[in-house]
């Protein structure tokens, strides 16, 4: 497998955030996700990111996701426990470890990641950097993200 492929990424639109200011609405503009609308269209064996999820992403799990996908759940930070705690998808659930927001409605706060970030952290640690470095080339804020969050990345 080469850097040069790209991961498929999903992201289950949940609608619940400003449109203006979400993330998950300018990756799909930007044509670099697919947006799902409902459970069903979810893709069976992906990857999930999960912020409740037992096991942390790591590279052992690149073959599956370039296989199979990476899906973002882009719903609210007050509804995610509820969410995920009532339905089900299937796949492999995944959480990310302890990394700082940089973007402009959480900037600082550690885990309370925007669907942008959790995506390019995702690549990060698969090790699909450019990709990763693609996705957040389009926010003014981007580049910072993997610059804050470096040390934690390479040792995940």
């Amino acid at each position: 497998m080469h850097e040069s492929q790209k991961i498929k990424l999903y992201v289950l639109m949940l609608e619940e955030c400003d449109p203006d200011k979400c993330t998950a609405n300018k990756l799909v503009r930007f044509g670099l996700v697919k947006p799902l609308r409902r459970l069903k269209e979810v893709p069976r064996g992906c990857i999930v990111l999960n912020p409740l999820a037992e096991d942390y992403l790591s590279i052992k799990d690149r073959e599956i996701a370039f296989q199979r996908g990476l899906l973002a759940v882009d719903c609210s930070w007050k509804s995610v426990q509820n969410f995920f705690n009532n339905v089900s998808i299937k796949g492999h659930h995944r959480r990310l470890p302890r990394l700082i927001a940089v973007n402009p409605i959480n900037f600082g706060n550690p885990h309370i990641l925007s669907t942008v970030e959790a995506l390019a952290a995702s690549l990060y640690i698969l090790g699909f950097k450019d990709q990763a470095e693609e996705l957040l080339s389009i926010f003014k804020w981007g580049s910072h993200f993997l610059k804050v969050n470096e040390k934690l990345l390479e040792r995940s």
